[in-house]
C-alpha cells in the first residue's frame, strides 16, 4: 500500500468527478441549485446527500449588521465556526461522496450584543483555488485536501481539521485560508479530524490512521503548540479510527471493523473503506504517557462519536454515539453512508481489574454530533448535547429504498448523565438542526450555565439562522435567533472561537 497517497486513495473517483467551475456552477456566478443540477446529470435519480438540507450553496456570502430576534447576550464575544462538505464544481454525482465534499466554514461573529457578520469561505486547498481561479501560495503539502469536518481554536489560531493525511488549514478571522499548519513543523504524517483538548493539562491529543500503515498514531501537543510525543500502536488491516477518547490517565482507541479496501482503490472507488467482518472489534487501552496497549473484544458496532470519557475508580467511562453493525461507510450508491438503523447514545464501562466491558444503552433516540462544556474533556461531565435532523436519518436509512418512519423530527437534546434524564427543544419539520456547541457565561457557577448555539434551517425563509438557547432553559424559547442570508447545509462539527 505504499504507493497509496490519500489524494490516490481516499478521492479516488471522486477527483475525476471534481472539474473547473465552468459547468455545473458556471464561471464565477450564481447557476442552477446542486440538487437540480444532480438531478439532470443522473437521469432523474435521486441523491439525497446532494439535495434538500445537504444541497451545497453555490456563492461566498459576506452580510453584515445581521437582524436578530431576540437579544444576543452581551457575553457572547466571538465567532461561533462550522464546517462540512460543500463539493465545489460537481461534474457527475454518481462520482461523489459526501465526505469528499470540498470544505466550508460558515461563521458568525458576535460583539457586545451584536451579530456583526456572517461570512462562508470555502477552505483553499490548491484543489479549491484552482476551480475558483485563485493562485496558491507556495508549496502544496503532500495529500492536500479542504479539510472538511471541523475546525477548532488552538493557541490563538483557527485550524480546519481532516483525517488520514492531510494537514490542518489555517484559517484567519474573517475566514480566509492562510496556509497549512504543522504545528510548529513537528506534525509528521496524518493528522484527525476528532482532537481532545485538556484544558486543566494545556494539551492536545489525537490519533491518526492512514491508509498506508500499519499503525495508527497518538500524538501529545504540548503547551508550547508543538508535537513533543508519538506512540505508534500496532494493528491490522489499516482501520478507520474516526474518533478516540482520552480520560486524566489514558487513551482509549477503537479499533472498528471498517478497513481499507485495496481492491477498491484501485479500482477508483470514491471511499475504499468497507465494513471487513473478518476484522474483530477491539477496544484500546492505554497511559496517556504512552506504553503498551490493553485490548479489549466488544460486540461490532460503529464508534461514530465521543461525548466524552472519564476514570472511575480503576475503570474508565467512554459515552459515545454508535450505529448498529455493518456500517457502510462507502455508502449504497446514495452518495454518502447507509446504516441499517440510526445512532443512539451509549456507554462502555471498561473494567480494568477484571478485564471487561460493559455496554450500556442511555438513549435509543436518533441523534448525533455529541458535545460538552469543552473544559470538562477528559474529566468527568454532568450534562451533554446532541442533535437530531430528520433530513439526516431518510438520507442514512436509504440503505434499502425505506427511509426512517415519519415520527422522526429535528431538536436539540440536553443530557442530565447523573440522573439519566433528557429535555428536548424541539424545532418544526423541515427545520434541519445542526451541531450544538456549549458556551459558558462569562461568571459560570455551574457545569450547563451557559448556552447552546446551532445552526438550524428556517423553511420559511429558505435560509439558516443562528439560534441561541440557554442550556439552564433548554426547552425555554431562544435567547435568540441570527437570521442568515442564505442557507448552511448539515455538514459536520464546529467551534466557540471565543475573543482572546
Amino acid at each position: 500500500m505504499s504507493g497509496h497517497t490519500r489524494r490516490r486513495v481516499l478521492k479516488g473517483a471522486a477527483v475525476a468527478a471534481a472539474g473547473s467551475v465552468v459547468g455545473v456552477y458556471g464561471a464565477g456566478g450564481r447557476a442552477e441549485t446542486a440538487q437540480a443540477a444532480a438531478r439532470g446529470l443522473a437521469g432523474g435519480v435521486s441523491y439525497p446527500f446532494l439535495e434538500g438540507a445537504f444541497a451545497p450553496v453555490t456563492e461566498e456570502l459576506t452580510a453584515f449588521g445581521l437582524p436578530v430576534t431576540g437579544r444576543i447576550p452581551r457575553e457572547l464575544n466571538g465567532r461561533y465556526l462550522r464546517v462540512g462538505p460543500n463539493v465545489l464544481g460537481l461534474e457527475d454525482p454518481r462520482a461523489h461522496h459526501w465526505m469528499q465534499g470540498d470544505g466550508m466554514v460558515h461563521g458568525v461573529r458576535l460583539r457586545n450584543g451584536r451579530a456583526e457578520w456572517y461570512r462562508n469561505r470555502w477552505v483553499r486547498s490548491a484543489s479549491v483555488a484552482e476551480k475558483l481561479g485563485e493562485p496558491y501560495p507556495g508549496e502544496v503539502p503532500p495529500d492536500d485536501f479542504p479539510a472538511n469536518t471541523h475546525v477548532i481554536p488552538y493557541k490563538g489560531r483557527i485550524l480546519a481539521l481532516q483525517e488520514s493525511g492531510p494537514l490542518p488549514y489555517e484559517l484567519d478571522g474573517d475566514l480566509n485560508t492562510l496556509r497549512p499548519y504543522d504545528f510548529r513543523s513537528t506534525l509528521e504524517g496524518a493528522f484527525t479530524a476528532h482532537t481532545k483538548y485538556d484544558a486543566k493539562a494545556d494539551e492536545l491529543h489525537a490519533v491518526s490512521y492512514y491508509p498506508a500503515w500499519d499503525h495508527v498514531r497518538h500524538l501529545v501537543i504540548d503547551h508550547t503548540g508543538r508535537v513533543v510525543r508519538v506512540t505508534r500502536i500496532p494493528v491490522a488491516d489499516a482501520p478507520m479510527m474516526h474518533d478516540f477518547a482520552l480520560t486524566e490517565r489514558h487513551v482509549v482507541v477503537v479499533d472498528v471493523p471498517i478497513t481499507f479496501d485495496l481492491a477498491g482503490a484501485e479500482a477508483g472507488d470514491t471511499v475504499p473503506y468497507k465494513w471487513n467482518k473478518r476484522h474483530p472489534m477491539r477496544v484500546g487501552v492505554m497511559r496517556r504517557t504512552g506504553g503498551p496497549v490493553r485490548w479489549f473484544e466488544v460486540d461490532p458496532l460503529y464508534y461514530s462519536h465521543t461525548v466524552n470519557a472519564y476514570d472511575e475508580g480503576d475503570g474508565i467511562v467512554v459515552d459515545f454515539t454508535s450505529m448498529p453493525a455493518p456500517m457502510y461507510v462507502e455508502g449504497r450508491n446514495n452518495g454518502g453512508p447507509s446504516a441499517d438503523g440510526t445512532p443512539s447514545l451509549d456507554r462502555w464501562t471498561i473494567d480494568l481489574t477484571h478485564g471487561r466491558v460493559r455496554h450500556q444503552r442511555l438513549d435509543d433516540r436518533p441523534q448525533e454530533f455529541p458535545r460538552v462544556n469543552e473544559s470538562l474533556v477528559a474529566h468527568r461531565n454532568r450534562y451533554a448535547y446532541s442533535a437530531s435532523a430528520a433530513d439526516m436519518w431518510r438520507a442514512y436509512g436509504t440503505v434499502d429504498g425505506v427511509p426512517p418512519d415519519g415520527s422522526f423530527s429535528n431538536g436539540l437534546i440536553k443530557h442530565d448523565l447523573f440522573r439519566g434524564t433528557s429535555q428536548v427543544h424541539r424545532f418544526p419539520k423541515g427545520a434541519a438542526t445542526s451541531e450544538a456547541v456549549f458556551v459558558p457565561s462569562r461568571s459560570a457557577s455551574a457545569e450547563d450555565d451557559g448556552y447552546t448555539l446551532a445552526y438550524v434551517h428556517d423553511p420559511e425563509r429558505g435560509a439558516s439562522d443562528l439560534v441561541v438557547l440557554s442550556a439552564q432553559d433548554f426547552t425555554g424559547r431562544p435567547v435568540a435567533r441570527i437570521h442568515l442570508p442564505g442557507r448552511v447545509p448539515l455538514g459536520f462539527h464546529g467551534s466557540w472561537v471565543p475573543d482572546a
